[in-house]
C-alpha cells in the first residue's frame, strides 16, 4: 500500500534510495533468542517494528516484539504468512534449515541469504571457503567415520579435536583425541552418533579475538575494533575491547574478516573468530552471519551498537560508525551467575543487559554485563 504524500512514512521514505526500507517497515527476525531481543529492541530505537519466527512462545525475543510467529521452521505453510507479513527477513540464529530460507527468499528479501548459511553452518564447506580465500586455519581433514578420523590424527598428529561439521557452537560436538588407536577414534564418532565432522590440530595460541563487519546492500563494509575473547568450558566468558594486540596483528585481523564478509556477499552482520598465534599469526577459527556474543560490548562502548548496525545493514541505511568510544569489558552471566544481579546493578559504572529467559540451566547465558575500563597502556603505546 503507497502511503499517503503527507503521512509520516512518505516523509521518511523520501531520503532513501528506492531500495531501502524506511522506518515504520516490519523485519522479520528467525530466531527467538536474546540476540533476536536485543535487535527488535534497536529496531524500534530507529522506528521498525519486528516480527520474530521461532519455536517457542516464552522466547526472550517474544516479550519485546510486535508480533511473533511459533512454528518449526520448516513448516511451509507457516514460513509463507511470515513471509507475507513482513519487509524484510534476517536471521540470530544460523542452524535453520538452508531450504527454508531459500523458501523464504522466493517471496521476500532474505539478507543473509541462504548461499551465506550455506556456507557458514557447515564446518567443512566454511574451512574451504575460507582457505580457497588464502587465509589460514589450524590444519584440519574431513572426517566421516572412525577410519578417517584416523587418517585424520596420522596426517595432523596429537592432540586433535573432532568437531562435528553441523550444529557446534558453545563447545558442543567437540571431542579431544588424545591417541591415535582405532577404538579411539570408533569412540569419538559413536559420541557424536556418526555425524560428519572434521579433525582440527590443537594450536598453541597467545589468545583467542573476533572481529565483527557490518555490510550494506551497496557492498559498503565496515569492522569493529579486534576484540580479544576469553573463553570457560567452551563458552565464551568475558570479552576485552580493544584486544591486547600490536597495531600490525589487529590490522590482519580486521583485513581478513572484511575479505570473507566481501567473499561471501553478506548483506547485515558477520562474525569471524580467530587464533592469534604466538608469532602473530592470524587463524581464522569460526564464522557466524549474525550478532554475535563478542559484539555485547558495542551496546554500551561504541558509537553505533551490533544491534542497530543489523537494522541499518538489511534495510539499505548508511552504516553507522563502529569505533569503541571506550575500552571495555564484557562478562556473561551464564547460568546461576544471574544471582548476582542485584550486586551488580549497585555496581557503578556497571552495565547490566538480563535477557528475561525463564529457566536457569547450567551453561546457558542469562545476561551479560559491561563495564567501561579506563584507557589502555600498551607497551608499544609508550
Amino acid at each position: 500500500m503507497t502511503p499517503a504524500p503527507d503521512s509520516a512514512a512518505a516523509l521518511l521514505a523520501a531520503a532513501l534510495p528506492p531500495e531501502a526500507i524506511a522506518p515504520g517497515a516490519t523485519i522479520g527476525v528467525l530466531g527467538g533468542g536474546q540476540l533476536g531481543r536485543m535487535a527488535a529492541l534497536a529496531a524500534a530505537r530507529l522506528g521498525y517494528r519486528c516480527h520474530i519466527f521461532c519455536d517457542a512462545a516464552d522466547s526472550p525475543a517474544a516479550d519485546v516484539a510486535a508480533r511473533v510467529t511459533v512454528a518449526a521452521a520448516d513448516d511451509p505453510v507457516a514460513l509463507a504468512r511470515f513471509a507475507d507479513a513482513v519487509d524484510v527477513v534476517t536471521l540470530e540464529w544460523e542452524n535453520l534449515p538452508v531450504d527454508s530460507l531459500a523458501f523464504l527468499a522466493t517471496r521476500v528479501a532474505v539478507r543473509p541469504g541462504p548461499e551465506v548459511l550455506a556456507v557458514t553452518q557447515d564446518r567443512v564447506a566454511e574451512k574451504r571457503f575460507v582457505n580457497a580465500l588464502g587465509l589460514a586455519t589450524a590444519p584440519w581433514c574431513a572426517a566421516t567415520d572412525p577410519a578417517g578420523v584416523l587418517d585424520a590424527t596420522a596426517a595432523l598428529g596429537l592432540p586433535a579435536i573432532f568437531k562435528t561439521a553441523r550444529f557446534g557452537y558453545d563447545g558442543r560436538g567437540q571431542h579431544r583425541l588424545t591417541d591415535g588407536t582405532p577404538a579411539e577414534a570408533a569412540r569419538v564418532v559413536a559420541a557424536v552418533d556418526g555425524a560428519a565432522g572434521i579433525v582440527e590440530a590443537v594450536v598453541a595460541f597467545a589468545c583467542e579475538a573476533s572481529v565483527i563487519v557490518a555490510r550494506g546492500l551497496d557492498g559498503a563494509a565496515k569492522a569493529y575494533p579486534v576484540v580479544e575473547t576469553i573463553h570457560e568450558n567452551h563458552i565464551l566468558a568475558r570479552t576485552r575491547v580493544p584486544a591486547r594486540l600490536p597495531p600490525g596483528v589487529a590490522a590482519r585481523a580486521e583485513a581478513a574478516a572484511l575479505a570473507i564478509a566481501n567473499a561471501l556477499g553478506v548483506v547485515g552482520l558477520l562474525a569471524v573468530e580467530m587464533f592469534v598465534t604466538n608469532d602473530g599469526a592470524v587463524l581464522i577459527n569460526e564464522l557466524a552471519p549474525r550478532p554475535h556474543n563478542s559484539g555485547h560490548w558495542t551496546i554500551d562502548a561504541a558509537a553505533t551498537s551490533q544491534f542497530e548496525q543489523l537494522v541499518r545493514a538489511v534495510c539499505g541505511l548508511p552504516l553507522g560508525n563502529t569505533a569503541a568510544i571506550a575500552p571495555a569489558e564484557t562478562e556473561n552471566l551464564i547460568g546461576d551467575d544471574i544471582a548476582a544481579w542485584p550486586g551488580l546493578l549497585a555496581e557503578p559504572g556497571a552495565r547490566v543487559h538480563l535477557y528475561g529467559k525463564r529457566e536457569v540451566r547450567p551453561g546457558r547465558k542469562m545476561g551479560h554485563v559491561t563495564r567501561l575500563l579506563p584507557p589502555p597502556n600498551h607497551p608499544w603505546e609508550a
